[in-house]
């Protein structure tokens, strides 16, 4: 019943009043077509920024400019980069020929990437995927990787940012001791950084078992 969810709710992208198929099932013509969509749609405002929040993903929390986000039994954690987008600094990114997956993409001039790597230690699959200055990381089991590339690819590629507000921001010295940890993105991850997002995630399943 899953399955077929899934594909319903991805056999279309609505862009006006055109209908463009995707194959759930490819990831690389999935995140193509989804990033390629002029989407002005929005439904959550952040500080110098707002996206928008697909059917089946819930908004749990923000903490700055991390905001936290949940669905079909998995935690997403969207990371907005106000400062890099404000000064346009440009994504490195190199393909990891060790990852289970792991693209470059270029939509419309912009720079986008996903890497998708297993974690032997708990069978799981983590997923870092960039675009649009924001990246979202989650960690999914094999079944539900398509559909958190789904979820990710509809999320990034709705993040738009209000310039006016992120100079106003900028100005007042709102990013003062926060631009070292805002103002470049890097697809460099260490062991500690992995080991770190496993525990994070590891506590919120720990919660939700408890709230049940």
């Amino acid at each position: 019943m899953k399955k077929v969810g899934l594909m319903l709710l991805a056999c279309l992208v609505l862009s006006g009043c055109t209908a463009v198929r995707i194959d759930t099932k490819d990831i690389n013509n999935m995140v193509s077509v989804i990033l390629s969509k002029d989407n002005k749609l929005y439904n959550h405002v952040g500080k110098g920024y707002k996206y928008y929040v697909p059917r089946g993903v819930t908004y749990i929390d923000t903490n700055e400019f991390n905001e936290k986000l949940y669905s079909n039994g998995n935690y997403y954690y969207l990371y907005v980069d106000a400062v890099s987008y404000y000064y346009k600094k440009d994504l490195d990114y190199k393909v990891n020929k060790d990852a289970y997956y792991s693209k470059k993409f270029d939509v419309d001039g912009k720079t986008a990437y996903l890497e998708i790597t297993k974690s032997e230690k708990i069978n799981k699959y983590f997923i870092e995927f960039m675009y649009n200055y924001a990246r979202i990381e989650t960690l999914v089991d094999k079944e539900d990787i398509n559909d958190a590339v789904m979820n990710a690819s509809y999320i990034l590629s709705t993040v738009k940012f209000n310039p006016n507000v992120i100079k106003l921001m900028l100005n007042e010295d709102y990013f003062i001791n926060k631009e070292e940890n805002y103002d470049e993105f890097t697809s460099e991850k260490s062991d500690v950084e992995t080991d770190n997002f496993l525990q994070y995630s590891d506590q919120d399943n720990e919660k939700k078992k408890e709230e049940k």
